[in-house]
């Protein structure tokens, strides 16, 4: 149990018994033992030691407002509000830029700002298989299970893209330059029907029908499909003039990806 002295400056009397301790003596008055050997109890309350911030922030009831802040993410706004629980989640086969790649990419930015379109580069490439869903925590192990499960039997194939399209999402708040699939499209479709049955079992929303599968190359806030859709030739000579001819995207479907919140699941494809 932990206790504190009082100094000798205290003035309670709250017992009549005088203990003996050494360096007292009989002959000192009553009152001068009582307050030097008077013993104060610490009561529960003033032994709690605060709460770290670092645990606090983990319970609090509020959103963040840094996370709903537009300016924070490049002028984004998220298609749902972000809760604690509830983790963004997509599948999607990963592109790795190559130089090429990246040069040809300068290029289409160039040309579109010099129309007046600016457009910002993805921070990375894929092409996805699914929309984004919100997935509930206790359902992350379960629902990557089941895809795992699921995709055992298929086996990896390449895709290419070279025909440059715009793609604005649902609610008109991001429009998007991308590159879409020529070949492999079939297969992609295979996989999806795949992703969207484990979609259901979750009662999830599933993908498109008759989807464009594509790359997103680049996207600006708002819709600017219209302005985007002015320059589109132009940006489409760009890639088909590219240097030694015409540049093809190809992407190796080896392994299949599960985005959910700050977690990555692969799933190799059989060779």
């Amino acid at each position: 149990m932990l206790v504190g002295y009082s100094s000798s400056s205290e003035e309670e009397e709250d017992s009549e018994a005088v203990p003996h301790f050494a360096g007292l003596t009989t002959s000192q008055p009553k009152e001068l033992c009582i307050k030097r050997c008077q013993v104060k109890r610490i009561t529960p309350a003033s032994c709690r030691l605060p709460l770290p911030g670092c645990l606090s922030a983990m319970f609090t009831d509020e959103v963040d407002p840094q996370t709903e802040d537009g300016s924070l993410h490049g002028g984004r706004i998220r298609s749902f509000k972000h809760e604690r629980g509830n983790w963004a989640t997509y599948v999607y086969f990963p592109y790795p830029p190559e130089d090429e790649f990246g040069e040809l990419l300068d290029g289409l930015l160039s040309a579109a700002g010099a129309r007046g379109v600016v457009l910002t580069p993805q921070e990375e490439f894929h092409l996805s298989l699914s929309q984004t869903v919100v997935l509930r925590h206790h359902w992350i192990q379960p629902f990557t299970q089941g895809l795992k499960t699921s995709l055992a039997r298929y086996k990896r194939f390449v895709c290419s893209a070279g025909r440059l399209q715009v793609y604005c999402n649902a609610e008109k708040t991001r429009t998007f330059l991308g590159m879409e699939v020529s070949t492999g499209h079939a297969q992609l479709l295979d996989l999806v029907q795949v992703v969207d049955r484990t979609m259901t079992e979750f009662h999830l929303e599933t993908f498109y029908k008759d989807p464009s599968f594509h790359v997103s190359l680049a996207w600006c806030v708002g819709d600017l499909t219209v302005q985007i859709e002015e320059c589109i030739q132009e940006l489409q000579s760009l890639v088909d003039n590219h240097e030694d001819g015409p540049f093809v995207l190809r992407l190796d479907c080896s392994e299949l990806r599960c985005r959910t919140g700050n977690k990555t699941f692969r799933f190799p494809l059989e060779s």
